[in-house]
């Protein structure tokens, strides 16, 4: 039985672009199920793509298979891989789209963007196996430069959906690229600075702050973001009068507005920093 296809994209949902890329798709693998994890990724942001797909993943099964299409460098000469792992099967050009899948079980941080070796970057429990495609054998006869999504990476899903083995569309990769994700900082006098990586579509700001980097008393938690600082932490969005700080469900710390959104109030973008003071031996 065909297993389930993701698809992650910046193509939108006007233009005939995932639908000609769900047609390919059946056309190889008619009864395969597709699931649409995002089109409204911003144009070329791959990191927003890779924080989408990385809180995503876990939620499907093991063999599912995951495409992946924010191609700032289509028709260029950066590879195509099949990622195999633990998690699932990943198709997408090499340009760090699978950063935030990966960056667990990277056995050093990233502190700029750069190739990762596949044989030693990684800890084997993720079993990680990257093929570069280069057998054009079950690709779309006539590939266009500007849409791989539609005439190499549809294919590669549609295939390996039928239980296609990756090592039949090309070679083993030796590196792949991984972005540089921030991770929160320790300051001197004991407070943690974060940053903004992800506003969601309600204008929540999500840190890379998570629940594990926090105090066990919440109470007595201070957040500083923008002009603003909220005290403590709510149990859902409703709390508050406006803005408040909660751990959302993806396990990091968001600021958000009841019934608003916290980008528009705060005026704030991806980057910008979150700081978390701890006031509990504070008089």
């Amino acid at each position: 039985m065909p297993f389930v296809i993701t698809l992650t994209s910046d193509f939108g949902l006007c233009d005939g672009y995932v639908a000609s890329m769900k047609g390919v798709i059946l056309g190889v693998s008619p009864q395969a199920t597709i699931v649409d994890i995002s089109h409204l990724i911003k144009p070329q942001d791959i990191y927003q793509a890779a924080f989408v797909l990385g809180t995503t993943v876990r939620y499907f099964p093991p063999e599912t298979v995951h495409l992946v299409v924010v191609d700032p460098g289509v028709g260029t000469e950066r590879p195509a891989l099949i990622v195999k792992t633990t998690l699932g099967c990943f198709i997408t050009p090499d340009n760090g789209s699978l950063s935030y899948v990966l960056k667990p079980y990277l056995v050093s941080p990233l502190s700029a963007k750069g190739s990762v070796s596949v044989r030693t970057g990684f800890k084997d429990e993720i079993a990680l196996e990257v093929i570069k495609v280069t057998k054009s054998g079950f690709l779309q006869s006539d590939i266009s430069n500007t849409f791989h999504g539609r005439d190499i990476f549809a294919p590669l899903a549609a295939y390996l959906s039928l239980g296609r083995k990756p090592a039949e569309f090309g070679d083993e990769a030796e590196t792949i690229e991984m972005l540089p994700l921030s991770s929160p900082q320790k300051n001197a006098d004991g407070s943690l600075t974060g940053h903004i990586i992800h506003i969601d579509n309600f204008g929540n700001l999500i840190s890379d702050i998570t629940s594990a980097d926090m105090p066990q008393k919440r109470d007595c938690i201070v957040i500083e973001v923008g002009n603003e600082h909220i005290k403590g932490i709510s149990n859902t969005y409703a709390e508050g009068k406006e803005l408040l700080a909660c751990i959302g469900s993806s396990g990091y710390l968001e600021i958000a507005v009841k019934n608003g959104s916290a980008a528009s109030l705060l005026a704030l973008k991806t980057g910008d920093a979150v700081k978390l003071c701890d006031y509990t031996q504070r008089s």
